[in-house]
């Protein structure tokens, strides 16, 4: 299984694709085309019974940065057509299991593709956020409807409105990751689960996951395409694009003037 993108890595063993972001140089920001590659792999591998278990990690010692704000201040990044929301829906329906290694700055939709995986592994110096507010944007990915859900509405609203950093201890505590390891391990220890998981009863993993799911899937996918048309909307507004100006600029964003 190939990759159409060079900076999107996929590696097939024992029944175990590993898909590693691999953009160092920008910290794994992710591009149209990386979110087109992960996309076209998730599917191909939902379908593919020589798979049985996907790992998603990244290169240079970073889980990814986030979007490239590049490609979002072309105001096209979110529609359900988009390559951003295919490679949500792809995850978000992907029968099988997911296993995340994080390692470093998990920033944005790094941070919220962790809620659709089935286990997510943290080094102890990797560091999350979900900065919408902070660029003038809304939740994404379901993280309205699921953060409330997994740590309580106070811990949620603490960090979406603050948009603040916060460590991998953190994130278990929240329920975000299942597990913290020591720096440089999390990858090793996703790969011990991804075995563990492609060596037991492969339709009655993906029943279980189903199962498991059930009772929030239509709901979540209703939420996802309701955040997606905000998110559209704020990527057209005049806050996004002070924050992304600033942001380029390397300046604090101004939003005195905005009502």
């Amino acid at each position: 299984m190939q990759s159409t993108c060079a900076e999107i890595q996929a590696q097939l063993s024992d029944r175990v694709l590993e898909i590693t972001i691999n953009r160092p140089e920008r910290k794994n920001a992710l591009t149209m085309a990386m979110y087109s590659a992960m996309a076209e792999l998730l599917n191909s591998a939902a379908s593919d019974p020589g798979v049985r278990v996907v790992i998603l990690t990244g290169t240079g010692g970073v889980f990814t940065s986030g979007n490239d704000l590049g490609d979002f201040l072309g105001g096209s990044a979110a529609g359900e057509d988009s390559p951003v929301f295919q490679f949500m829906s792809a995850l978000y329906h992907f029968p099988k299991p997911l296993v995340a290694a994080v390692s470093g700055p998990a920033v944005g939709i790094g941070t919220t593709m962790l809620l659709h995986c089935d286990l997510s592994i943290a080094d102890d110096d990797a560091m999350f956020q979900m900065p919408f507010v902070n660029l003038g944007l809304c939740p994404e990915y379901g993280s309205s409807f699921l953060l409330p859900r997994i740590m309580g509405h106070a811990k949620a609203s603490e960090l979406l409105l603050l948009g603040k950093k916060f460590d991998a201890q953190t994130a278990a505590d929240v329920n975000i990751c299942n597990e913290v390891v020591y720096s440089g391990e999390a990858l090793g220890r996703a790969r011990e689960y991804a075995v563990e998981l492609a060596q037991k009863a492969p339709e009655a993993v993906r029943l279980t996951k189903k199962l498991l799911r059930h009772g929030t899937m239509e709901t979540g996918l209703a939420v996802i395409r309701e955040e997606a048309g905000h998110f559209q909307n704020r990527l057209q507004s005049e806050e996004f694009r002070e924050a992304a100006t600033a942001f380029m600029e390397k300046r604090p964003a101004d939003f005195s003037k905005f009502d």
